[in-house]
């Protein structure tokens, strides 16, 4: 039988099915869920593709949307949960359209998958990218990603790292769960990934609920230019407070890495719980105003598209 993986936390579990049925179906026939309408989505820009496609060392990170990221550290791109579907499943519509389509990609380096959840595991991209940039997956997901053609597949386990090229790419924990079919519960492992060049370092949190792993990554990392974090997908509580960050949690990640960056992701394209598509960083902002640090460290939110230049030289 596969192995099984789980979180440090004895608490945390994945959701139950007496969980799920209450509150897809129970409680909102009971009208406890909270209704709101949608919203509008994250803003969108025209990608700058001169400076995406730039040959310098210049450290950047495009915002994809959702959770997906372009970033670029030592000259060297990497593809971060690919999803272009105009869905995540079934489920899932995308409220706003993808900031860079699979052809605008630059040359890669590596594409990185932090676990096998729709919203960030991608198959149709995986499939449409070039079969020879390789892909680095937490441990478990290597024979799913090879069964769409991927030729250079690289599984890893919480703190094992691989060089590719002028990049070190470390999967670290995260307090979350994976599940693609019915009988596949954390069957595979998940993540996020720190990617460094040399002494800049970027991590990507993947999905994570609240955990003391962020400050052991960033005493692991000490430096890291920046912090992209999730925000949305919270509400309600009771039924994601396991699995997700809330804004506030996402703050407080921010402060336990000791980032000087912090860019909130997993908010404004697909709706996956209860709160509008804008609310998280809504939120985020009112906490940053109250809790942000006020040494010099930033809070910078992207619109889908936008590249953000964290440092180096052109």
């Amino acid at each position: 039988m596969a192995h099984r993986f789980a979180n440090p936390d004895p608490r945390h579990r994945p959701h139950t099915a007496a969980a799920i049925l209450r509150w897809g179906v129970t409680d909102r026939l009971r009208g406890r869920r909270r209704k709101r309408p949608a919203g509008p989505p994250a803003p969108r820009v025209e990608p700058d593709r001169t400076l995406i496609h730039e040959r310098s060392d210049r450290t950047r990170v495009t915002w994809i949307g959702h959770a997906s990221f372009l970033a670029t550290l030592g000259g060297a791109s990497v593809l971060i949960d690919p999803v272009f579907a105009s869905r995540a499943g079934l489920l899932y519509r995308r409220y706003a359209p993808p900031g860079l389509a699979l052809r605008e990609l630059p040359p890669l380096a590596a594409v990185l998958v932090s676990h096998n959840h729709y919203d960030h595991f991608d198959s149709t991209a995986l499939r449409r990218l070039p079969t020879d940039v390789p892909t680095v997956v937490p441990a478990g997901m290597g024979r799913a990603v090879r069964r769409l053609g991927r030729r250079t597949v690289v599984e890893l386990d919480w703190w094992q790292a691989v060089p590719l090229g002028p990049l070190e790419i470390t999967l670290v924990p995260a307090r979350h769960w994976s599940r693609r079919h019915v009988f596949d519960t954390n069957r595979a492992l998940w993540g996020g990934f720190v990617v460094r060049a040399g002494d800049v370092a970027v991590y990507h949190a993947g999905d994570s609920a609240a955990f003391d792993g962020f400050a052991e990554i960033g005493r692991r990392f000490p430096g890291l230019a920046a912090a992209l974090l999730p925000v949305g997908g919270y509400d309600p509580a009771w039924f994601m407070e396991h699995h997700h960050l809330n804004p506030e949690q996402a703050g407080e990640a921010f402060l336990a890495l000791g980032a000087r960056i912090m860019v909130p992701m997993h908010w404004g394209a697909f709706r996956l719980t209860d709160e509008p598509l804008a609310e998280p960083v809504e939120r985020l902002r009112a906490w940053w105003e109250r809790r942000g640090p006020r040494d010099g460290r930033r809070l910078i939110v992207p619109a889908i598209g936008e590249t953000v230049v964290l440092g180096g030289a052109s």
